[in-house]
């Protein structure tokens, strides 16, 4: 095979995604109409084919493109992870876009795109291919915030991204030339020869702005300023896609950063994600007690979940890298079922949001309060779900890696947190009832009870999670 050949047999999913998006593009403009039509069902088939691709593909770690794109098998488990947050993403969308009369052709068209830059993303092996796969995923993320065009507040939403995202961008971009300049070359391997354990002064300041573009996108403390008004501005199946895929591909380059570019100035570095974890656990701990908005909420607690998530990789070790990938999986099923839930949220035909809307819901509809209870247990670390076992991970990798002080804050924010998570369930089974939610889609009650059997049932049979997240974590040490 030739060197082409081998490159795009290792971005075979890449490539499928762009070609799907290359033809959706056509079919969208020679179809002559607005709506949505055949145009999601036909992105989900695209996105599950590039994950049986990777599920099915060689297994092999390679590097292409003139060493910018790498492909291993910490790639592959966060690429499967991020396309399964694109594919629920618009499952979950049809029905709600449909109902509020925005079910455009260009949604599931942009999704893809947002997509195959997370991909690039994952798999960068370089300053530029990092740069180039967030800008490939942000540019349609920016428009996908703003998709309602007739609601001033997914407007001002889309813009409060767009303008803060590109101020993030140039940060990340600056520290990114900042690292070339001293290192001389742009892949992060080259990085850490070039380093040899003696960080100058301008590696550290491009570290810091390298980190800060990237903090923004994993919205983590403190770039988290656009988080809960976003979440809450724009149509809910765009928050739901916010919260799940895009994250998964900012902790994995940050992760992929971190342990290949600068694994000899480990106590640099660890200070600034020590900082940023504290700050996300105690800010999404905190500021969502006196939350009434139940995307809002989310926002805040996928702040603190994100701090959680910097635990595992603040170790700096692969036990700690195996925690993030777990904590990121788990991360995953507990969001997408938690927005099924708040797309079924709907009475007579109009969505609501406030907290007070789920009151008495065990009494108007039992399975609905029963697998939404599970999720917010979940996502407080209630054993034996499996949001405790994601937090038991990346916990004992800090313990093991002499972070004491770290795993004892984390336990402490994951405590507060708690209450406003027990304070849903209260709400649902103690309070009386509202009126009862509309019947909501096959598909969000799918996605719902998938979910929330996935995250009972996990401490049944973890391997399959836990030993992909080992081979995933061994490809980077």
């Amino acid at each position: 095979m030739t060197s082409l050949n081998v490159a795009l047999a290792h971005s075979l999913p890449e490539v499928i995604l762009a070609l799907g998006a290359l033809v959706l593009v056509l079919f969208g403009a020679f179809r002559g109409r607005d709506d949505d039509g055949p145009m999601s069902e036909i992105a989900i088939g695209v996105i599950g084919l590039a994950i049986l691709v990777i599920l099915l593909g060689n297994k092999e770690t390679a590097i292409v493109f003139n060493g910018a794109f790498i492909n291993d098998s910490f790639a592959r488990f966060m690429k499967v992870l991020a396309l399964v947050g694109s594919m629920i993403t618009l499952v979950l969308a049809q029905d709600f876009m449909a109902r509020a009369r925005i079910d455009k052709f260009e949604f599931p068209i942009l999704v893809l795109l947002s997509t195959i830059g997370m991909c690039m993303l994952i798999s960068a092996n370089g300053l530029m291919a990092l740069y180039l796969g967030l800008e490939l995923m942000s540019l349609a993320l920016y428009v996908v915030a703003a998709l309602h065009r007739e609601n001033v507040r997914a407007s001002e939403a889309g813009l409060k991204y767009f303008v803060l995202g590109s101020l993030s961008s140039g940060m990340l971009l600056y520290g990114a030339s900042l690292l070339y300049g001293f290192a001389g070359t742009v892949s992060f391997a080259g990085i850490a020869q070039a380093i040899h354990g003696h960080a100058s002064i301008g590696v550290i300041f491009g570290l810091v702005f390298l980190l800060a573009g990237l903090a923004f996108k994993m919205s983590t403390v403190p770039f988290h300023m656009w988080t809960p008004d976003v979440y809450e501005g724009a149509p809910t199946p765009v928050t739901a896609f916010f919260a799940s895929a895009p994250k998964i591909a900012a902790v994995a380059v940050a992760v992929r950063v971190i342990t290949i570019a600068f694994p000899g100035i480990l106590s640099q570095w660890q200070q600034i994600i020590v900082f940023m974890s504290i700050l996300s656990m105690a800010l999404g701990s905190f500021a969502a007690i006196g939350q009434t908005n139940i995307k809002r909420l989310m926002a805040y607690s996928s702040i603190g979940h994100m701090g959680f998530a910097l635990v595992g990789l603040a170790a700096g070790t692969e036990a700690g890298v195996q925690g993030v990938a777990i904590y990121m999986a788990i991360y995953l099923v507990m969001t997408l079922g938690t927005f099924a839930a708040i797309l079924s949220m709907r009475v007579d035909g109009r969505p609501v949001e406030d907290i007070s809307d789920l009151s008495g819901l065990a009494r108007t509809d039992k399975p609905m309060a029963f697998f939404l209870a599970a999720m917010m247990f979940s996502l407080a670390g209630i054993p034996p779900l499996a949001g405790f076992f994601a937090k038991w991970y990346v916990f004992l990798a800090a313990i093991k890696a002499n972070l004491f002080a770290l795993s004892v804050i984390g336990m402490l924010a994951s405590t507060v947190a708690a209450f406003y998570y027990l304070r849903v369930v209260k709400i649902m089974y103690l309070d009386e009832p509202a009126k009862a939610f509309d019947r909501s889609s096959p598909a969000v009650r799918a996605v719902l009870w998938v979910s929330g059997l996935l995250v009972i049932l996990y401490f049944v049979y973890p391997a399959p999670v836990v030993d992909a997240a080992s081979a995933a974590a061994a490809a980077l040490f």
